[in-house]
């Protein structure tokens, strides 16, 4: 089993944090653990909302399930739906989105194996990251490589320890930043953040590794970038940048809230390398609310709106289907909502780390 195995899963912390800023709004709060049993779960007990943070537990598409699940049952949720989710867990499949509409995406290469010709367009540095992975699970500093020999040790490793096809795209060598959008119908760009990886050097790791994530913040090993938000960067960029980052937004049909992770090229380009519509809630340590904080919402009133933001699209819905004038619901009336967190965790409807 990879070292990052479990990466991807929320902390109980960050479980605790979301269920006590719902408590705070008001709402009943079931917390649920997102396992076999939880489709078992719902068929027994009633609840208004789900707050997703479900990671899922096996397969390509494991972000896809609890939405799918809950799809199927007609039970409202926060965030985005099983497409989406199962689109951008899948690096490929998003960058062939992105080009489709016109969003500018480094140039890449999928690997079958590691003898599989590489494309003579493609031009060193590369990068080389696993098909289907998220939080930059199979993401080392030895990932971007300068040569082919290094290209195929890299491509070997991924098809080795995560059984599955290795992504090759051009490095960019350049500005990294992080756009948050945040809303419905009509969703707002947040103030963009900037990692600044240029006190790293200890590390030699100057992109967003596992490592960089997984300690991000631990100046002995070199794994702390700092973080300015909003960018230094002008005006002019962050209005480009923003508008790329909506447009990757609604490409892949993201709903309540996304993040985008961007490089600046050096002649001012900004590439989209992958678009997260489940990003991470921790609130000391995650991008996202560092991004809604610097916009004026704090994190109780941000899990807030998601919530708020589900329940709209299901009352829209609702009337959509139905001639009938909505019912109004009184302020005595409290939906329930749940929280998700990883595998092997206390809570539910999603998963958390097992302390490793």
């Amino acid at each position: 089993m990879p070292i990052d195995f479990y990466s991807e899963f929320d902390s109980p912390k960050t479980v605790e944090a979301i269920a006590d800023a719902l408590r705070a709004g008001g709402h009943q709060v079931h917390c649920v653990e997102a396992n076999d049993d939880l489709p078992k779960w719902f068929l027994t007990h009633e609840v208004d909302v789900v707050f997703n943070i479900a990671e899922g537990l096996h397969g390509a598409h494991r972000e896809s399930q609890v939405p799918a699940i809950l799809e199927s049952l007609g039970i409202p949720f926060t965030g985005s739906g099983s497409l989406t989710l199962a689109l951008a867990l899948d690096k490929a499949k998003t960058k062939q989105v992105l080009t489709y509409e016109g969003v500018p995406t480094p140039c890449w290469q999928l690997l079958a194996t590691s003898t599989t010709p590489l494309d003579s367009r493609l031009r060193f540095p590369l990068i080389v990251k696993p098909n289907g992975e998220g939080s930059a699970k199979g993401i080392w500093r030895e990932s971007v490589v300068q040569d082919a020999p290094a290209l195929r040790q890299q491509v070997a490793r991924i098809h080795e320890q995560y059984r599955q096809e290795a992504l090759v795209e051009e490095f960019i060598d350049g500005t990294e930043v992080t756009v948050g959008i945040l809303g419905g119908q009509a969703p707002e760009v947040l103030p963009i953040l900037e990692i600044d990886f240029s006190s790293c050097q200890h590390s030699g790791e100057f992109f967003y590794s596992w490592r960089m994530k997984e300690y991000q913040g631990n100046a002995a090993m070199g794994l702390n970038p700092t973080l300015h938000c909003p960018a230094r960067i002008s005006a002019e960029m962050t209005a480009r940048i923003q508008e790329v980052a909506l447009r990757a937004h609604h490409a892949l049909g993201c709903r309540d809230l996304s993040r985008t992770d961007i490089r600046l090229s050096a002649d001012g380009v900004p590439f989209v390398l992958e678009v997260n519509p489940l990003p991470g809630l921790d609130p000391t340590e995650s991008n996202f609310p560092v991004m809604t904080n610097a916009a004026g919402v704090s994190y109780d009133a941000l899990i807030n709106r998601l919530v708020d933001l589900a329940l709209m699209r299901s009352r829209l819905r609702w009337a959509s289907h139905h001639l009938s004038d909505i019912p109004v619901q009184t302020g005595d009336h409290k939906p329930s909502a749940r929280t998700q967190e990883p595998m092997g965790g206390s809570l539910g409807v999603g998963q958390q780390e097992d302390g490793s």
